[in-house]
């Protein structure tokens, strides 16, 4: 794999996002529609004690990808209430357009006391061709476990034979890595399967092996088919002091199966990592692969969790 790095696309500063978002474009996601390509985001607000919360916004651009047509003015979908699992933020949110439905596995975020969050994947569906979305149920389709206790969120489906597959993460323990500190979270990459694409089976079972210790932490898993191969594309990064330290933030990871089920993790073969300078030389996080024409083309963020926007590479074949 090499990726051709085509710049920073999207700057959500630049623009009049809904619910009077102003910072951060995380996570973008696409649905490729007949005249434009729609790519969904989180953003954030700040609440009336001072915490984010996190919307959901797309952003349309032309099927060229250097244009933008415009941007999402309205509420995409609500957050939750009261108590709820998404009560204080959606991120991220995931599009799979399945024919005459389109759907949105969300990962809903409410906080907590004695750690920071907790998460869980929602399901909702939209009737107006990914204007807006209805969410299933007030709660989630997967949440915590016996064998996945917490930070259930991530998820990325995909359809193969009938098949719904999804990847996404889930929380194996919080440490305190200092006695000042708060505790951190680590999570890992799981896979489940689905007749319907709402009640899934799985394992609770890591399927990405651990390249920088037991602790390293993976998120946001991205799957595609190429060249007779399933590729994932995934970020990780060191559990403790990666705000601080460059070193230890987000890289982006990679593995392969012919299965969909066993991985073989390589990230010298990525073919991407950070610019020596620029809006993605400190991290790069939340990929997103997927195909347009004839092209494989990889969303993703850049330094600062992606406060400033979203770039763009495309697969060279």
């Amino acid at each position: 794999m090499k990726w051709l790095k085509l710049g920073k696309i999207f700057a959500p500063k630049k623009h009049i996002l809904p619910n009077n978002c102003s910072e951060f474009a995380q996570s973008p996601q696409v649905l490729v529609k007949k005249d434009r390509v729609r790519i969904y985001f989180s953003t954030r607000v700040r609440d009336s004690i001072g915490k984010y919360l996190s919307h959901v916004a797309y952003v349309d651009f032309n099927k060229e990808l250097n244009s933008v047509l415009g941007v999402s003015k309205h509420t995409v979908i609500e957050l939750g209430g009261l108590g709820c699992f998404d009560e204080h933020g959606i991120f991220p949110f995931n599009v799979f357009d399945d024919g005459d439905k389109i759907f949105a596995y969300t990962s809903g975020w409410n906080r907590k006391i004695s750690v920071l969050v907790d998460s869980s994947i929602g399901f909702a569906v939209s009737h107006n061709g990914g204007y807006s979305f209805d969410k299933y149920g007030t709660g989630p389709i997967l949440s915590a476990s016996l064998d996945e206790p917490f930070l259930v969120a991530d998820a990325f489906v995909s359809k193969y034979e009938d098949i719904y597959h999804m990847w996404y993460i889930f929380g194996t323990k919080w440490k305190k890595f200092c006695e000042a500190g708060p505790p951190e979270r680590i999570y890992k990459i799981a896979h489940a399967i689905s007749k319907d694409g709402i009640n899934w089976q799985r394992d609770g079972q890591p399927i990405i092996a651990d390249r920088l210790n037991e602790d390293e932490c993976q998120a946001l898993p991205s799957v595609f088919y190429h060249n007779g191969m399933y590729h994932m594309y995934f970020c990780y990064r060191q559990a403790h002091g990666f705000r601080e330290n460059k070193e230890r933030s987000y890289r982006i990871g990679y593995a392969v199966s012919d299965d969909l089920i066993n991985w073989k993790r390589d990230d010298t073969l990525a073919g991407i990592d950070v610019s020596e300078k620029g809006w993605d030389s400190e991290m790069q996080c939340y990929p997103h692969v997927f195909h347009l024409e004839d092209k494989a083309y990889m969303l993703y963020n850049g330094n600062s969790f992606g406060r400033d926007g979203f770039g763009l590479a495309v697969l060279d074949d």
